[in-house]
């Protein structure tokens, strides 16, 4: 069984490689999804499946088939791609939306999209986050594991320190969980950094209050690891989401807030999977020039070969 890589890619535009999403980052010119493609692929994934918006959908499929198309799993089998859209109207029938409405309702609503075309374990990811190959081993090896498996996922976990920005404070997503390594709970906390006096804080979203965190907690970059009865299960978490938020102009049904009510309702546990791997991504502009930095040093370290695709 090869495991699906479901990348979260609706925010981009239709000028492939014209937003941070995929900017060229790496020594010629890569982006951040061709070096999560080219672990995904060592790590022994076999298929990708794209979130996108149906208006650059034509564009963003010619330049994915223009660059993978020659791509080749471990095994010389062709790595193959599907394309979902997300669009503000897809929702179960029966529920109005708000007109005044103008954009979709947020990661789990996306992942939603694509429940006709994945039928095996998978994993999500951000289209504009780096998570290192570790990561992505981590991943494939849960999902290969629970193959046939029903009502337990996983969300692979990052050190915070592994992940703040040097520009300025980021909102990071802590999480709770228990002895046994199961997840209770992802609490975001805002303008989470190392202040002046060494100590790493930041506000927590439930309390209000500016809270000490330890840099080795595991936090959450939106890598969740999933079995394919998460559809029905988060099908069901959505259609209350509605009822009680639909309504809502801004509301957004997030994957964090649909495992949590699986959690809480009894129908699934969710593993804790602590990854090593530093994670980045350009969330301030200044970012930039150490991201590429980052690629430029794990080229020259042997990580990666350049170019990554020929």
């Amino acid at each position: 069984m090869k495991p699906t890589l479901l990348v979260l890619a609706a925010g981009m535009g239709s000028r492939y490689g014209g937003l941070k999403q995929i900017d060229g980052l790496g020594p010629s010119g890569e982006t951040i999804i061709d070096y999560s493609i080219y672990d995904a692929v060592r790590a022994g994934f076999g298929k990708v499946v794209y979130i996108v918006r149906e208006y650059f959908l034509e564009a963003f499929v010619k330049s994915v088939k223009e660059k993978y198309g020659h791509v080749t799993c471990p095994d010389g089998e062709p790595l193959q791609f599907e394309f979902v859209t997300q669009e503000l109207d897809r929702i179960p029938s029966g529920y109005a939306i708000n007109p005044d409405r103008e954009k979709p309702w947020g990661t789990a609503h996306a992942v939603l999209m694509a429940k006709d075309v994945i039928h095996e374990p998978f994993v999500v990811i951000n289209g504009d986050d780096y998570y290192g190959r570790d990561s992505f081993g981590i991943a494939a090896q849960w999902c290969k594991a629970h193959e046939g498996g029903e009502g337990v996922f996983a969300i692979v976990g990052f050190q915070v320190d592994n992940t703040l920005s040097e520009s300025g404070g980021v909102s990071r997503g802590i999480c709770y969980y228990t002895q046994e390594g199961r997840l209770t709970s992802v609490v975001e906390h805002h303008n989470v950094m190392f202040e002046s006096d060494g100590i790493l804080r930041g506000d927590n979203s439930v309390t209000g209050e500016r809270v000490e965190l330890k840099s080795k907690d595991l936090c959450s970059m939106n890598m969740w690891c999933f079995t394919p009865d998460y559809f029905a299960k988060s099908e069901e978490a959505f259609k209350v989401f509605l009822q009680t938020r639909g309504g809502e102009l801004k509301s957004e049904f997030y994957i964090p807030f649909a495992v949590d009510k699986m959690i809480n309702e009894g129908t699934a546990v969710c593993d804790v999977l602590a990854s090593p791997s530093r994670w980045f991504g350009v969330t301030f502009k200044e970012d930039r020039p150490g991201v590429v930095a980052k690629f430029q040093q794990l080229v020259d370290e042997g990580v990666y070969p350049t170019p990554l695709y020929k």
